[in-house]
């Protein structure tokens, strides 16, 4: 947002420099500008996360969005914009796990609309396989799926995974080997 007049900012001097000797105004827009392009640029990775974490579209995209606006207003946390997109993740996993906890017991009651599609048979195999895997991913424990989708679904490294969760990179690669094998035994039981 560009402002007709000189915006005021808290802890800026009388001038517009502030105690650091930087212009409190620009360092403040620049930060604005910076996650919003982050945002912008990772929107879809951001929402594909949250898709692989939920159940609905409607409640992925409110997750980022919500993501989006708790990064924003805590922007000042964020000292190194390089870890901006670490935060957005690492706050559309912790939303996702509220939604979860708040509906556990919707979910079971929902009904899922069909998706789009232009003929029943070709979309018919794909619809069976990716409800079986999202059944199956939802018996595996909360750390295991988490892991798992950031691993495989995100691309993470093990590293960021471990960064993103805030736990050991011994833990990932123990709850990723125990979340695989839970995984393959899950889909061998439906097939």
């Amino acid at each position: 947002m560009i402002a007709p007049w000189p915006v005021r900012v808290a802890g800026a001097q009388q001038d517009g420099v502030g105690r650091d000797g930087t212009d409190a105004a620009t360092a403040v827009g620049t930060t604005v500008d910076h996650l919003t392009e982050t945002y912008r640029a990772h929107y879809r990775s951001l929402l594909g996360l949250a898709a692989l974490l939920l159940d609905d579209t409607a409640s992925c995209e409110d997750v980022v969005q919500e993501a989006f606006i708790r990064v924003h207003s805590a922007r000042s946390r964020v000292r190194d914009p390089e870890k901006t997109l670490a935060y957005l993740r690492q706050t559309v996993v912790n939303l996702s796990r509220s939604a979860l906890r708040r509906r556990i017991l919707g979910l079971k009651l929902l009904a899922k609309p069909m998706p789009d599609m232009a003929s029943a048979e070709e979309g018919a195999y794909e619809i069976l396989e990716r409800d079986q895997l999202k059944a199956a991913m939802r018996t595996l424990q909360r750390r295991q799926r988490e892991v798992l989708v950031l691993r495989y679904f995100v691309d993470m490294t093990e590293a960021q995974v471990a960064e993103t969760l805030g736990i050991s990179l011994g833990s990932v690669k123990a709850y990723g080997s125990r979340g695989l094998a839970a995984l393959r035994v899950a889909m061998e039981a439906t097939s």
